[in-house]
C-alpha cells in the first residue's frame, strides 16, 4: 500500500483527465454490456411481431445504436489519446524528479553505483511506469465493470449455469495469482540484468579510447557477451513463466466456452433455458472473457511497471548524505580564512584516509599540498566544499564550520581546477559560461583572455560557437584545461583549489597554463595539490602529507634547507625522475 500511495501521488496534477478517462471507460463498458441485451430483447419479443411493428421499432433503434457507436468512438479516442498523454506527463514528472534527485545525491552515492544502471532507471524503467500509469486504472475499471455487469446479467438468464461459470473463473483467478508471484520475481531480475548490460555499454563506450589503444576490443566483446547472455537467460526464464501463465489462461478460457455449451445443452434439454437465451449467453461469454484477457495482459504490464517503480523509489528514497543543516547560513562577504582543526576522515570503517590534521590558511595565501599518491591530498581538499563530511574534527571558512553554511553559498565561494577536465557537450561559449550562466558575452571573452585561450578560440572557424565534442574530444588537453580555467575566472571565487591542474600537460602547455593559474590565484586563498614541484616554489607554505598526517611544512627554501622528505622529492624531480616515490 505504501508503494501504491506513492504512485497515486503522481496522478494529482491530472485529476480532471484521470476522472474523465474513468468516465469514458465506464460508458464504454456500459455500451458493450448493453448490446447483447438489445439482441435478447429483439429476438425474444420484437422479431416475433408483424413487419410494420418491427420496422417502427427498428429505425429508432438504429438511430440509438448509431449514437452509442459514436459515443463509443469518442470514449475510445479519449482513452487512447489523452490517457496516453496523461501517462507521458506522469513519466516526464517522474523523470524530472529522478534527475533532480540525482543532482542532490552526494559523491559517496556515485562512488557506490554505476552510471549505466542509473541511466537505465531514468529511461527504460520509467517507460514501463508510464504504460502502467495510463492503462492500469482504466484496464482494471473496464474489466471489473464488464465482469460484474456480465455476471449480474447472466444471473438473470440462468442462475445455476452462471454459478458454474463463476466456479471455473475462480479457479482461473487462483491460477493467475500463483503465476503472478513468479512473474514478479523474473521481471525484477530482468531489470537488474538489463541494468548490467547498460552499465557495461556505458563503461566500454566511455573508455573507448583506452579500449582501442590497448587493442582490447575482443576483451570488451567477451565482457559484454557475459552481461548480454545473463540478460538473455533472465528473459528466457521470464518467457517460460509467461508461457505457462498465458497458456493456462487460454486453457481456462476454452473451459469457459466448454462449460457454457455443456451446461447450456443440459438446461435446454430439461427446459431450464431457451435456445435464444443460449445465443445471448454465448455473446456475454465473449464480453466476460475479454476483460479476463485484458487482466492477463495487464498482469505482465503491472509487473514491469511495478518493478520499475520500485527501482525508481530505491533512488528517490535514498537520502543525500550532504545536505543543508537546519539554520544553515550564507557566507556573506568571503575573506578566505580556512582552518582544518583535528580533522579525520574515512570512506568506510576500515579505510582511514586522514588522521587528526591541523592546518590553517590565511586569506589570500597560497598553500601547496605535496606527498605520495593516496596520502589524502585530494580528500583534504574535497572536505572544504563538503563533497564529503569529516568523520572527526571540523573544517571552517572565516571561522564558520562548513557544515553550518548553506551548500549553494559555500560552493559559490570555491572554484576548482582539476587535472581531469570535464567539458560538456556544446559550444566553447556554453562551457565557459558554465562558471556563471547569466554572464554577458563581454565577461565570457574577458575570462577567456585571462585564461590565455581567447586568441585560439578566435582562430577557430566558428569562434566561441565551436562545438567541443563529447567531453571536449575535439580539443587538446591544454586547450580543455584553459577553458576550465576561464570557467573559474568567470565564477570569480574567493577560494581556489588547484588539483594537479598541470600534471598531465607537456612543458609548453604547462608554462602557458601556469601563467594563467598565477593570475587566477592573485588575491585569492589558494590550495594547490602539486605533482610537479617546480610549480609551487612561490607558495606561501608547502605542506607534506603522508599516511601519518602532516609530515613537514614550510616555504620552498626552508624545506630544502631542512633536507627532509620534500627536499628528497624535489631532488628526484630535479634529476629528471618524474615519480615522487
Amino acid at each position: 500500500m505504501s508503494v501504491f500511495k506513492k504512485f497515486i501521488r503522481y496522478y494529482r496534477p491530472y485529476k480532471a483527465i484521470f476522472y474523465f478517462d474513468i468516465f469514458c471507460a465506464l460508458l464504454l463498458s456500459a455500451i458493450d454490456i448493453s448490446l447483447p441485451q438489445v439482441l435478447r430483447w429483439l429476438t425474444s419479443g420484437v422479431f416475433a411481431r408483424g413487419p410494420e411493428q418491427i420496422l417502427r421499432i427498428l429505425w429508432p433503434l438504429a438511430g440509438l445504436l448509431l449514437l452509442m457507436c459514436a459515443a463509443r468512438y469518442g470514449c475510445q479516442y479519449f482513452i487512447t489519446s489523452w490517457g496516453h498523454v496523461m501517462g507521458a506527463r506522469m513519466e516526464s514528472n517522474m523523470r524530472q524528479d529522478l534527475f533532480d534527485h540525482f543532482q542532490r545525491l552526494s559523491f559517496s552515492y556515485y562512488d557506490r553505483n554505476n552510471t549505466g544502471d542509473l541511466m537505465s532507471r531514468l529511461v527504460s524503467d520509467l517507460f514501463d511506469i508510464s504504460e502502467l500509469a495510463h492503462h492500469g486504472p482504466e484496464n482494471i475499471f473496464i474489466s471489473v465493470v464488464k465482469l460484474l455487469g456480465s455476471f449480474l446479467l447472466l444471473l438473470f438468464i440462468n442462475v445455476p449455469m452462471t454459478l458454474i461459470l463463476a466456479a471455473v473463473t475462480v479457479v482461473m483467478v487462483l491460477f493467475s495469482i500463483s503465476q503472478n508471484k513468479k512473474m514478479r520475481a523474473t521481471f525484477m531480475d530482468n531489470r537488474r540484468k538489463i541494468s548490467g548490460v547498460n552499465s557495461r555499454v556505458q563503461d566500454s563506450l566511455a573508455g573507448i579510447r583506452v579500449v582501442k589503444s590497448f587493442g582490447n576490443e575482443a576483451l570488451e566483446h567477451d565482457k559484454f557477451e557475459r552481461s548480454n547472455l545473463m540478460f538473455l537467460d533472465s528473459k528466457i526464464d521470464n518467457y517460460k513463466i509467461m508461457g505457462i501463465f498465458r497458456a493456462g489462461n487460454s486453457f481456462f478460457e476454452g473451459l469457459l466456452y466448454l462449460t457454457v455449451l455443456i451446461s447450456g445443452g443440459y438446461f435446454i434439454a430439461y427446459g431450464g433455458l431457451k435456445l435464444s437465451d443460449l445465443a445471448v449467453y454465448a455473446l456475454y461469454i465473449t464480453i466476460f472473457i475479454n476483460p479476463i484477457d485484458v487482466l492477463v495482459e495487464f498482469t505482465e504490464q503491472f509487473q514491469k511497471g511495478y518493478s520499475g517503480f520500485k527501482r525508481f523509489l530505491e533512488v528517490i528514497e535514498t537520502e543525500p548524505e550532504i545536505v543543508d543543516r537546519p539554520g544553515a547560513v550564507d557566507l556573506g562577504e568571503v575573506k578566505g580564512n580556512i582552518e582544518y582543526r583535528d580533522v579525520s576522515f574515512s570512506y568506510n570503517e576500515s579505510e582511514q584516509v586522514l588522521n587528526h590534521i591541523d592546518l590553517k590558511i590565511d586569506a589570500g595565501q597560497t598553500i601547496a599540498l605535496v606527498g605520495p599518491s593516496g596520502g589524502g591530498k585530494t580528500t583534504l581538499c574535497s572536505l572544504l566544499p563538503r563533497f564529503y563530511d569529516v568523520t572527526g574534527g571540523s573544517v571552517s571558512i572565516d571561522g564558520i564550520d562548513v557544515r553550518k553554511i548553506r551548500l549553494e553559498s559555500l560552493r559559490n565561494a570555491i572554484g576548482i581546477v582539476q587535472q581531469d577536465v570535464y567539458l560538456f557537450s556544446g559550444s566553447i561559449r556554453d562551457n565557459i559560461a558554465y562558471g556563471r550562466p547569466d554572464a554577458s558575452d563581454e565577461e565570457i571573452v574577458e575570462a577567456a583572455r585571462n585564461a590565455n585561450i581567447h586568441d585560439f578560440i578566435m582562430g577557430l572557424e566558428d569562434g566561441y560557437n565551436t562545438y567541443v565534442g563529447e567531453r571536449g574530444a575535439r580539443l587538446s588537453g591544454g586547450q580543455k584545461q584553459r577553458i576550465s580555467i576561464a570557467r573559474v575566472f568567470l565564477k570569480n571565487p574567493k577560494i581556489l583549489i588547484l588539483d594537479e591542474a598541470t600534471s598531465a600537460l607537456d612543458n609548453e602547455s604547462e608554462r602557458r597554463i601556469q601563467a594563467s593559474l598565477d593570475l587566477l590565484s592573485r588575491d585569492r586563498t589558494t590550495v594547490v595539490i602539486a605533482h610537479r614541484l617546480s610549480t609551487i616554489r612561490n607558495a606561501n607554505e608547502i605542506v607534506v602529507i603522508g599516511d601519518d598526517g602532516i609530515l613537514e611544512s614550510g616555504t620552498h627554501d626552508s624545506l630544502l634547507r631542512a633536507d627532509g622528505i620534500y627536499a628528497r622529492y624535489y631532488n628526484l624531480q630535479y634529476e629528471g625522475l618524474e615519480e615522487m616515490e
